[in-house]
């Protein structure tokens, strides 16, 4: 097994829509999330870099979607922050837009990593997002972040209620896990997810 370095992962373009994108080869790994979810925190903790992926507390920074190389064949995508309740209906239009195009129309994505704050899961959009890659049978790695925000008992019962929901909307193509940026819970076991699915993607193609 081809084992992936992700701390040598680094910043590679920028799009403000997806029909600009000119990246064909190899495979990406989309990350999404819902304002506070976490997303960039949980980025710059799989690459062990502090910075590479912009964390913000301002509404709509983050407006493009942003491709990072971890090697010359497999990218991470960390797609447009969204719910910010000051950003003006028009840009929360267009960022949505954006993302539903991403997930329709890329042939190259093989999993959405979906970041959901234990505390706070399944938001509207959340659940919006987890219809389309059901629709175009995009596997969905579910975190539920911040996990060291609440006990052990009721890190147990949210994950049996995220579980449970995404069974009946997903099925068996998902799979879910506590994570937490700030205390380094669960990246060890993110490494090993996308390690084992970059060689299942990478030997499919190459054969």
């Amino acid at each position: 097994m081809n084992l992936l370095n992700f701390h040598k992962t680094k910043f590679l373009k920028s799009y403000a829509k997806v029909a600009d994108i000119d990246i064909q080869d190899g495979i990406e790994i989309a990350f999404f999330g819902c304002s506070n979810s976490g997303k960039s925190s949980a980025i710059n903790a799989l690459t062990n870099q502090n910075k590479l992926a912009r964390c913000s507390k301002l509404p709509g920074r983050t407006q493009l979607i942003n491709f990072f190389e971890v090697s010359s064949d497999f990218r991470i995508v960390d797609l447009p922050g969204y719910g910010y309740s000051k950003v003006s209906l028009l840009i929360k239009n267009k960022l949505k837009k954006i993302i539903y195009n991403y997930l329709k129309t890329r042939k190259q994505l093989k999993c959405l990593i979906l970041l959901m704050d234990i505390r706070y899961p399944f938001k509207t959009l959340d659940q919006k997002i987890i219809n389309i890659a059901m629709q175009n049978k995009i596997f969905v790695l579910v975190l539920l972040s911040k996990c060291d925000k609440v006990k052990i008992y009721q890190q147990n019962i949210q994950f049996k209620k995220v579980y449970e929901k995404l069974n009946l909307l997903l099925k068996n193509f998902f799979q879910i896990q506590l994570f937490s940026s700030h205390k380094k819970i669960g990246i060890r076991e993110l490494e090993q997810k996308l390690n084992h699915w970059y060689n299942k993607y990478i030997s499919f193609t190459i054969i």
